[in-house]
């Protein structure tokens, strides 16, 4: 990746020790020539809820570039049961980091969004034109309106001040290093995980939400750092850039692909009194190749085939974390939803 705008600045990357945060750090330090000019923070280094901390971490710092990845995240389960933490704490980051960025002459922002916040019944494939065409889907509309108006924050004060924030709309995040918490995992990780054990304990069949209708636009990890560190580089304006992997995946298919890989024989039971989600999601791309220079690489199997290996390789150690936080709903990370 050729970079000439960011290669020599200081950049303040929140949100770090999550699963893109994690990602986009490494990355950049390969990348970069001076990599001590690379701030990376999270949590438990500033509380960006609260505005007065999130004008001391740009006042510490001095970046001229920040990449905001801090969200509040989780799945299905966790946005039904937690509807309004998820509006507030997404809505307060979004627009405290716009803030503190433009009160402080930061030079650019990169804003993280969700395919959370397209309507419903928005036509497929998602074009950034109808985010604002309706109501997102129920089960998480709370943070797709939090994210929504995080975009729309950023436009009124770019058209106001002048100061740039790049809003990228990603779609579902997965790979080496996602979340496997009973909790909080998103569904790749979450069928990996009951399949697994179904397989263990010689059990018939596996029960999974909804009747598998649903598709989704499954985006592998590394490839979404990628296009967060092309939105540094090339990113100028306000406008939503869909962020997504071009490929349309059901999830029927998914949890059906997960269980050949894992040569699992048993009967997948659909409980439809649970939700589908959002019966449709699959972004246009065409703005994101056009304006930063971004399209996927990795193919939906290839990328599935690696986070099976990531976690049978490190079972122990990822069954061993999660028990200890089965009981937490995280404050950190990237926007990734199922």
């Amino acid at each position: 990746m050729d970079l000439t705008y960011i290669k020599n600045k200081k950049i303040v990357l929140t949100g770090a020790s999550g699963f893109l945060g994690k990602k986009v750090t490494k990355k950049l330090v390969e990348l970069l020539p001076d990599a001590s000019k690379l701030v990376s923070l999270n949590s438990k280094d500033y509380d960006l809820r609260l505005i007065g901390q999130a004008f001391d971490m740009v006042e510490t710092h001095h970046p001229e570039v920040i990449i905001n990845l801090a969200a509040r995240l989780g799945g299905i389960g966790d946005n039904r049961n937690f509807p309004a933490s998820y509006f507030y704490d997404n809505l307060m980051i979004g627009i405290n980091m716009i803030e503190a960025a433009r009160i402080f002459g930061v030079d650019k922002l990169i804003n993280i969004g969700t395919v959370c916040s397209y309507p419903k019944n928005a036509p497929v494939p998602f074009r950034e034109e109808n985010l604002w065409d309706g109501f997102p889907e129920e089960t998480n509309g709370a943070y797709g309106i939090s994210k929504r108006s995080n975009m729309v924050y950023s436009q009124a004060v770019f058209k106001q001040y002048g100061f740039k924030t790049i809003n990228l709309v990603l779609t579902n995040l997965y790979g080496p290093g996602d979340d496997f918490r009973d909790a909080t995992s998103h569904v790749i990780p979450a069928i990996i995980k009951k399949i697994v054990s179904a397989k263990e304990e010689k059990a018939t069949s596996i029960t999974a939400w909804g009747d598998g209708s649903p598709s989704r636009d499954f985006l592998f990890v590394e490839d979404a750092a990628e296009a967060v560190i092309k939105a540094a580089e090339y990113g100028n304006d306000p406008e939503p850039i869909n962020i997504g992997s071009g490929q349309e995946v059901k999830i029927r298919y998914l949890i059906e692909q997960i269980a050949r890989l894992l040569e699992y024989e048993g009967e997948i039971r659909w409980d439809t009194s649970k939700p589908n989600g959002q019966p449709k999601r699959y972004l246009d791309t065409s703005r994101a190749k056009e304006r930063i220079y971004f399209e996927a690489q990795t193919s939906f199997d290839q990328g599935l085939n690696k986070v099976i290996e990531y976690y049978l390789t490190n079972r122990t150690h990822i069954d061993k974390e999660g028990e200890k936080f089965k009981d937490f709903s995280p404050f950190d990370d990237l926007s990734r939803n199922t």
